[in-house]
């Protein structure tokens, strides 16, 4: 059971693959024995944190030296609040050290906040090296290792420095969400509920089928396998149509943008990012309710879903509301100084609006308090 998804883009094409047990033989698909040839040079450089690299490091490295590359490694501390340009300079201590050179590849080992800050030193490191994506979590596996997003936080807001930056590979191995601890299993359900959403019906029919969402053992291999590729799939189609955000791209965004100010504003210690994703979706939903763009029966659906994976629905106790609405004038998708909003029209279909008055917001946010 094995799924390779293209990633069209005019200068950067990839692959997506998702195939069981694959960690152990990422050396070959790095030097095109199991796929295409990426050119590579001798030199990888794995990043990853204490607890993926002390579960996956040896496996890892192990493939790599077998395929004939020249490994070393590197580990961050975990979790988004290490998210800095602090944790940077520590990979690029290590290309220093291990004399990196410009054909030489960073392997993100990892979930998102390794996968963005690896693929940040990579775009950055020598004006841009190789950069390969392996991601251990299930957000990393449906969002944040596709794309080229890369970047860090500044205190004052969520990924407000970065690059866009494309991977040559991203290679899934399912099993090892085995290992993956539920809370952050349901943060990635979070972002498979977004592709239902905003682009794929067939999808969202499919969890709201599923009996539970809350820890993997509850999914078969198959549905897991689904999942993972209708997700996928929706990425890069996206990514592919419009790769540096400038129209169709920003719908991606759903739930995200009061999503981030409730992770800035909780110095992203009391929720994860998937679980402030589920909060921004219920919010998006009434206010899509309100404005009369979508109905009553499918934000309840939706939020169905959202309770079935053990998510959020409601904002953390005692944060200001007037402390959001000013954060959201910091997010990336201001524009001319309005707000922009990825709200949906139907189950498998959004759109991107500044049009959202100030007193619908407020009202729906207070009903989340």
């Amino acid at each position: 059971m094995q799924s390779v998804i293209d990633v069209n883009l005019p200068q950067n094409r990839y692959e997506i693959a998702i195939a069981p047990g694959s960690l152990d033989n990422l050396g070959n698909w790095m030097n095109g024995k199991e796929s295409k040839p990426l050119h590579l040079g001798e030199k990888v450089l794995v990043v990853s944190n204490p607890a993926i690299f002390k579960r996956y490091g040896e496996r890892t490295i192990a493939s790599l030296t077998n395929a004939g590359f020249e490994v070393f490694s590197v580990n961050l501390a975990a979790g988004e609040q290490y998210k800095t340009l602090n944790s940077i300079q520590k990979i690029y201590n290590a290309a220093l050290e291990n004399r990196l050179e410009r054909s030489s590849t960073i392997v993100a080992l990892g979930g998102g906040v390794i996968g963005d800050m690896a693929g940040f030193a990579a775009a950055t490191w020598l004006r841009g090296i190789n950069f390969v994506q392996v991601p251990t979590s299930l957000l990393a596996m449906v969002d944040a290792s596709i794309g080229g997003k890369t970047g860090v936080n500044h205190p004052k807001g969520k990924n407000l420095i970065g690059a866009f930056y494309q991977p040559k590979l991203v290679l899934i191995d399912p099993q090892v969400l085995k290992t993956l601890p539920p809370r952050e299993f349901r943060a990635g359900i979070a972002e498979v509920i977004k592709y239902g959403v905003i682009w794929d019906a067939d999808l969202f029919t499919k969890l709201e089928g599923c009996e539970r969402l809350d820890q993997l053992r509850y999914l078969s291999e198959e549905m897991l396998q689904a999942i993972l590729t209708h997700s996928c799939q929706a990425k890069a189609i996206v990514v592919g149509k419009d790769e540096k955000e400038s129209g169709l791209r920003a719908l991606l965004n759903y739930g995200h943008t009061i999503g981030h100010a409730v992770e800035s504003l909780t110095g992203y210690k009391v929720v994860n990012h998937g679980e402030a994703v589920a909060i921004g979706m219920v919010a998006a939903g009434q206010i899509a309710v309100d404005l009369r763009m979508w109905t009553k029966e499918a934000t309840e659906r939706q939020n169905e879903l959202i309770q079935k994976a053990g998510l959020p629905k409601k904002l953390p106790v005692g944060l200001s509301i007037d402390e959001i609405i000013d954060c959201l004038q910091t997010d990336k998708k201001v524009k001319s100084g309005k707000v922009r909003f990825v709200l949906p029209r139907r189950i498998g279909d959004a759109t991107v609006t500044d049009q959202v008055p100030p007193e619908v917001l407020r009202q729906v946010l207070l009903q989340m308090q």
